[in-house]
């Protein structure tokens, strides 16, 4: 008898061990990646500035019209911050310091952005995850800028900083410091430990510019016109670039309205056939 327990003893042991071992593997599995980020869409589409505008830079009343626009613009002053070899942007990256006139602070905006090729919104999501932007990190808001011909994916961290009401920006060198101390991790280290900090420390400004921008609505959804009067390529005047843009969560809904868009512009003689590149002018020319 001593024997046969000593034996079922034995049993029970090699029993529990191997629980114990396969329940072991299965602890060791490695967690699930985080999923991609689901984006917003806004559509961006260029106006002609000849067809649109007055002479005295006013919006015309057929385009004011259209667009269901009543109010006086929105003023804002914005500028761009990069090195003299254009860094950041050459990373992807924009960083953005920007005054609305009716508002109490300062907007710093950081933000990544990543091509998508022939539509493969996906793909765009899939790339921007290995580098750290998946649906889990709350601190950037995920869109899809959709313009004439071509999207881009972008990641926006937006913070804010106290100020008075009006246009009046900080001098260029307390707006970088402002823009140095509330910068983002990702932005910090993106190449190499403190890569951005010191890369944004080396920057000068670009800008500011004097945007005007009109509310509306087009097809039931917020519309904005915005007018920018960038310094010319030879920088003895300004090109204005007219956008009009809306906003949207849903694709299809994005899809939909862009085609209606386009071909309303195109029977009124507005549309500019060309994607908005207004942050690279910018940049390129102050």
């Amino acid at each position: 008898m001593k024997t046969g327990l000593r034996i079922t003893k034995a049993l029970s042991v090699l029993t529990l061990s191997a629980v114990l071992l396969v329940t072991g593997l299965k602890g060791a599995e490695p967690a699930q990646a985080a999923a991609n980020a689901t984006p917003s869409y806004e559509v961006k589409l260029l106006l002609d500035t000849a067809q649109v505008l007055n002479a005295d830079g006013s919006l015309k009343s057929s385009v004011a019209n259209e667009f269901q626009i009543s109010e006086d613009a929105q003023r804002l002053s914005v500028e761009y911050f990069d090195t003299d070899q254009l860094q950041l942007n050459n990373e992807g990256w924009n960083v953005r310091f920007r005054k609305k006139e009716d508002k109490k602070n300062y907007e710093l905006t950081y933000k990544k952005r990543y091509t998508v090729t022939n539509g493969d919104i996906n793909a765009a999501l899939t790339q921007a995850n290995k580098e750290g932007f998946s649906a889990s990190d709350d601190n950037y808001d995920a869109e899809v800028d959709w313009g004439y011909s071509k999207q881009t994916l972008s990641f926006s961290n937006d913070k804010k900083t106290n100020a008075s009401k009006g246009l009046t920006l900080p001098s260029p060198d307390q707006a970088l410091k402002q823009l140095l101390d509330n910068l983002p991790g990702k932005l910090q280290n993106w190449k190499t430990s403190n890569w951005g900090k010191q890369t944004l420390a080396d920057s000068r400004v670009r800008g500011p510019v004097q945007v005007s921008k009109y509310g509306g609505s087009f097809q039931g959804l917020d519309t904005d016109v915005e007018v920018w009067p960038i310094r010319s390529a030879n920088g003895s005047g300004t090109d204005t670039i007219i956008e009009i843009s809306f906003k949207t969560s849903d694709y299809s809904v994005a899809a939909s309205n862009r085609t209606k868009l386009i071909n309303l512009l195109q029977s009124k003689g507005w549309l500019v056939p060309a994607d908005s590149l207004k942050t690279n002018l910018v940049l390129e020319r102050y």
